[in-house]
């Protein structure tokens, strides 16, 4: 059901809309998002599930109301410039500190968190490779969200504080049910939702993420993945740094993704005893505490270093409105630096319904050589330039400077074909996770079934026309400029 003061009169809501818009909703969120929210990136909030229950004036009363315990969460060092501070104050039933001890857990051997060369565990590919969809839990397993993870691919090693990690996630059972709680105490996770629906319990409150959202929660909070059947979608980790919006440069103040479509969960607080299992990663590594009372007892909080949700469907493109392509950059929802101030550690890329009006222009993606590597993924629809098994839930590899381009009957096509205002990726999203760092493959990833290598004779077509034009204009077979 809609949560309280969220509108349900629209009824031409359809999630893969061309833009959010066209819902003509009143509302942020769809009709049967569950939860009500802040909006705003970046920003300082204070949330209270019991009114008053914040110190004004001060972090750190002597006594904090309803005999609270005052517990503060960093994201980024103390003496971090303000622009970039990040930190959040909770007011809780007990403190985090309140468990019975880490104990070893066995490391799950289809995770990776160190992608240096000489882990005989990651391999180097320089051709293209994809994965058709990959599988959903059978019905006669149960698997949550902790225990679905597979790593793809990454670059780095979290105790260097850079790099990141890709992952595919597939569940079909809850967490908080089963009082377990997982934390990522490597770097932040941007979540993308796929197929099936999540609903996150964090510390800050609960965020409801469909397919075709994306939701980012950030290194050291707690949190519980509750699905409702087989759920699947992507991650991408990011160690030593945090999202934040590109800048918008010549375009302005507005466009992109808009900093008021990011929404941030209120405070909400249960009271539920019993045994919970809290699991950590901690450079790569698993490990796990239980204690006898809920995570979720944050009665009020305020801060900036909270978990966020963002509809993609909000994103406003923007594009060529004369001749020529503009660089892919200008779909970038979120990026996150690196310590090379020309080159960002990584970019969270998507291709949705968008207008192409390009006067005189080959249309389709032209041939190149990026020095980024580029992993992507489909979230519905159908996506050109890939191969023909790209489908929804699967992905597709390109290392750094590995040429990449349409096969020639596309080519030849788009050299042909009438030029005039279209909509293009109708129902479609898909989206790139960018990174200026070479990528490197797991062993699950090079060995998994649903993997296969782009096959080169697709592009065994791609005739040089200018043989033979240079035979009936009379060209020299070799030319020199002058």
């Amino acid at each position: 059901m809609p949560g309280a003061g969220q509108s349900t009169k629209s009824t031409k809501f359809d999630s893969k809309t061309f833009h959010f818009t066209d819902t003509q909703s009143a509302s942020p969120v769809a009709p049967n998002d569950p939860y009500t929210y802040y909006s705003g990136f970046g920003n300082h909030f204070e949330s209270e599930a019991i009114p008053g229950t914040l110190p004004r004036g001060q972090n750190s009363p002597q006594n904090v109301k309803y005999g609270l315990y005052a517990e503060q969460i960093t994201g980024t060092a103390f003496i971090a410039p303000r622009a970039q501070n990040q930190k959040a104050w909770l007011y809780r039933m007990r403190p985090a500190v309140a468990h019975q001890g880490f104990k070893d857990m066995t490391d799950a051997p289809e995770t990776e968190s160190c992608f240096l060369p000489l882990n005989p565990k990651v391999h180097v590919s320089p051709t293209q490779l994809a994965w058709t969809p990959f599988d959903m839990p059978s019905d006669d397993e149960q698997v949550d969200f902790v225990h679905g993870l597979r790593t793809l691919a990454g670059s780095g090693e979290p105790t260097l504080r850079e790099g990141l990690a890709t992952h595919i996630f597939t569940c079909n059972t809850s967490m908080s049910p089963a009082h377990t709680s997982f934390v990522n105490s490597d770097g932040d996770m941007l979540i993308v939702a796929q197929e099936g629906a999540l609903d996150i319990q964090t510390e800050f409150g609960c965020l409801y993420v469909q397919p075709g959202e994306i939701c980012v929660i950030q290194r050291g909070i707690r949190f519980s993945v509750n699905v409702g059947g087989p759920t699947r979608g992507y991650i991408l980790e990011i160690w030593g740094s945090h999202y934040e919006l590109p800048e918008l440069g010549p375009l302005g103040a507005n466009g992109l993704a808009n900093p008021r479509d990011f929404l941030v969960p209120k405070a909400r607080y249960e009271v539920n005893p019993g045994e919970w299992k809290i699991v950590y990663k901690v450079a790569g590594k698993w490990f796990y505490s239980t204690q006898g009372h809920s995570p979720y007892d944050v009665v009020a909080w305020h801060g900036n270093y909270v978990p966020y949700k963002y509809d993609l469907t909000k994103f406003v493109n923007v594009g060529s409105i004369s001749v020529d392509h503009i660089d892919p950059s200008i779909f970038t929802v979120l990026t996150a630096r690196s310590r090379d101030p020309a080159a960002p550690l990584t970019d969270f890329l998507i291709f949705s319904p968008r207008w192409d009006v390009a006067s005189n222009t080959y249309r389709p993606p032209y041939y190149h050589r990026n020095t980024a590597s580029e992993l992507m993924g489909l979230i519905y629809g159908s996506y050109g330039g890939r191969s023909d098994e790209f489908a929804p839930g699967g992905a597709s590899f390109e290392t750094g400077c590995t040429p990449h381009g349409v096969a020639y009957e596309e080519f030849k096509g788009a050299t042909e074909a009438p030029l005039g205002a279209m909509k293009i990726s109708e129902g479609t999203i898909a989206f790139m996770f960018e990174t200026s760092r070479a990528l490197v493959i797991t062993e699950w990833g090079m060995k998994s079934e649903k993997k296969h290598e782009h096959d080169p004779k697709m592009w065994d077509d791609l005739v040089s026309n200018f043989e033979k034009v240079m035979k009936e204009e009379g060209l020299e077979e070799k030319g020199v400029a002058e």
